[in-house]
């Protein structure tokens, strides 16, 4: 079987994986890795339509232990019509190849099985550890995948020194960005009550839309804090506002409002919740509202991961490395409750969109990094 990135892209792209269904994904990489004496174990986390598949592989006992991890699940094309090239094709076409995942992240994951069976074939000597920790369930509710799969793993000694996601980092070019943290995630849903009435006598009702636009208005400033050292600003989104109403003469009963939070170390949950609500019942007596975290800020500290990742992208790229904080939550999450973590994939200009792709050039630029990376982590036990 072939180790080519290209190749191996094309295989994955043609799975149909949107989350969280594999079609396949999965034995791409297991089946390579496999004749390349990597031991597998399929991990299978909730039943019926929450079931996720995950995969675990590993090749040596020994110390130091990297992991890569990643997803091989996708978000929904969307229309089919839109594309220029089918979705699920993997069709190249002159310097690039189209499909959904080719950068978030199959190309990634890709491009690290071929930088790790060239390794090893080149390092015979090799003593220490290598491992995958694959998932199909990171663009959905992240419940019964890498979650539970880490927990697998410190439950049967296998969590590793230092891991790295390939999730699509770079802005411009390979090599600009590597994420050493994330902020952290709160969603809330604010339900605003009024008295419903007649638009005609609007002084016979109570619009819970003016209460609403003045108990969203810390909500409205965008920042709320002026970042820190490591992090940026935390912000505040509005991403929903619906009354479920479709008369044009009733002044609706009440207005539900849906909004995110990206939240640095200077904040935490408990603290925004306390803040909001004591704004809300300043303006407003009666409403419902209900939090939910899904991510807590992490930072990787200064050491030999973030040493390694930034040598090998030196070696190869003429790039100015940002250690960046920024952007959504990802797996890194979870994983960096266990070791030291870091992102660094291929530019994320077109993840999630129509005629998502990925420039052949940088596919084989990351497995080169990637495989210095190798080099770097490992040079203690290669000699």
């Amino acid at each position: 079987m072939t180790s080519d990135p290209v190749d191996l892209l094309v295989k994955l792209i043609k799975c149909k994986s949107v989350t969280p269904n594999d079609d396949g994904a999965l034995a791409v990489i297991e089946n390579i890795l496999k004749k390349n004496n990597f031991k597998s174990q399929r991990l299978i986390f909730g039943t019926g339509k929450d079931k996720v598949e995950n995969l675990f592989l590993r090749l040596g006992s020994k110390r130091p232990h990297l992991c890569f991890a990643g997803h091989t699940d996708v978000v929904p094309a969307g229309d089919y019509n839109l594309w220029e090239h089918s979705p699920f094709g993997g069709d190249i076409k002159g310097k690039k190849i189209f499909g959904r995942g080719a950068v978030d992240m199959k190309g990634a994951i890709a491009s690290f099985a071929s930088a790790v069976i060239n390794w090893i074939k080149d390092n015979k000597k090799f003593t220490g550890s290598i491992s995958f920790l694959l998932t199909g369930d990171e663009e959905g509710p992240a419940i019964n995948g890498t979650s539970k799969v880490l927990k697998w793993m410190d439950e049967n000694n296998q969590i590793p020194d230092m891991c790295i996601v390939g999730e699509p980092t770079n802005k411009e070019e390979i090599g600009d960005t590597v994420k050493i943290g994330r902020r952290g995630s709160l969603n809330g849903k604010l339900v605003v009550y009024g008295k419903q009435g007649h638009v005609a006598y609007p002084y016979q009702a109570l619009s819970p839309f003016t209460i609403m636009q003045k108990m969203i208005e810390p909500l409205l400033k965008g920042e709320l804090d002026k970042g820190s050292k490591s992090f940026p600003p935390t912000n505040a989104s509005i991403t929903s506002i619906d009354t479920g109403n479709d008369a044009v003469n009733v002044i609706p009963s009440k207005v539900e409002v849906k909004f995110n939070i990206r939240f640095n170390e200077k904040q935490n949950p408990e603290k925004l919740e306390k803040f909001l609500r004591s704004h809300f019942d300043r303006v407003h007596k009666d409403y419902k509202v209900e939090f939910t975290c899904n991510a807590n800020p992490f930072i990787t500290k200064p050491g030999k991961l973030i040493n390694y990742i930034s040598e090998a992208i030196k070696l190869k790229t003429n790039s100015s490395i940002d250690l960046s904080t920024t952007g959504g939550t990802s797996d890194a999450r979870f994983i960096s409750l266990y070791c030291p973590v870091i992102e660094f994939g291929l530019v994320g200009k077109t993840m999630h969109q129509v005629n998502e792709h990925a420039l052949i050039k940088d596919l084989k630029l990351l497995t080169e990094i990637y495989y210095e990376f190798l080099n770097k982590t490992f040079i203690e036990v290669t000699k």
